[in-house]
């Protein structure tokens, strides 16, 4: 009996696709370039068009929200509308950084505390109540709710970390990149080379390259007085965008980073609460 309900389980495995891409690096490319687009957008809505961190947050927020229904209900991972998510989530982890920085008040040495605090606390609960924190097997709503709310808050703790981090040692945006590039260099090194825990490897880095893409979109669009190349928000808002497109496309296209959960992630409970679900959507 219990040999046929793993073998059962097993072949309904190959059934459910992760909900989320496979980490290659593709995955990372796209990942800073959404970051620094998120950045570049940000300050576009809020300083040239006046729309003002309020409106913008209203905005961007209201788009999350049509986004995220609609990877919700997808089945199964979605290149364009799982990177539009990441992208509009970028935006607004940015901006609640920023209306607590400027609208609230609220320092940045606390900002980075509360959402450090934030982000443990999301994993600790995740973990409890799934036991595993694998992004190898993002299936049902509650594991996507939390793998979400994890980026989120990454996002929020990268900007506050990244503007700490920039306003008190000052190296400009050049040195900046150098500096948060080689911190991901070296946790990549300590995976593959000394088997740092590759859950802990990925969110590390996941929070990293949050003040690397914003630093990279400083760099281009800011104004050379100021440090920067003097191509402007529009113009490196534009490269980005047709980057990511291009490389959304192709992944579309081949399908090279769409994973099949593995059978060893999906608990006999999951496999037939899972398999009852798609039985009610097929009527």
């Amino acid at each position: 009996m219990g040999e046929n309900l793993k073998s059962e389980s097993e072949s309904f495995a190959k059934r459910i696709f992760n909900k989320v891409p496979e980490v290659t690096i593709f995955f990372w490319i796209i990942k800073i370039l959404c970051t620094t687009v998120g950045e570049t957008a940000a300050d576009f809505l809020n300083v040239h068009m006046g729309f003002g961190l309020t409106k913008t947050s209203i905005v961007m927020s209201a788009l999350l929200l049509v986004f995220l229904y609609f990877q919700f209900k997808a089945r199964e991972y979605v290149p364009k509308i799982y990177w539009m998510v990441v992208v509009l989530i970028s935006v607004v982890g940015t901006l609640i950084t920023d209306n607590l920085s400027d609208n609230l008040g609220v320092p940045l040495e606390i900002s980075t505390f509360v959402f450090t605090i934030l982000l443990i606390a999301t994993f600790l609960i995740w973990y409890y109540k799934e036991r595993t924190l694998s992004i190898h097997s993002i299936f049902t709503i509650r594991r996507e709710a939390f793998y979400w709310l994890a980026i989120l808050f990454t996002f929020s703790l990268g900007t506050a970390a990244g503007d700490l981090i920039a306003e008190t040692l000052k190296l400009g945006y050049f040195l900046s990149a150098i500096m948060f590039g080689s911190m991901i260099a070296i946790i990549t090194l300590l995976y593959y080379k000394f088997n740092l825990n590759s859950v802990l490897a990925f969110w590390l880095a996941y929070i990293l390259t949050r003040p690397l893409g914003a630093t990279i979109g400083d760099l281009m669009s800011q104004a050379k007085n100021l440090g920067g190349l003097g191509l402007g928000t529009v113009t490196t808002s534009a490269i980005f965008l047709t980057l990511i497109l291009m490389l959304v496309i192709y992944l579309a296209k081949t399908g090279i980073d769409k994973k099949v959960v593995p059978a060893e992630e999906v608990t006999f409970e999951e496999f037939i609460a899972t398999e009852e679900a798609m039985e009610r959507e097929e009527i």
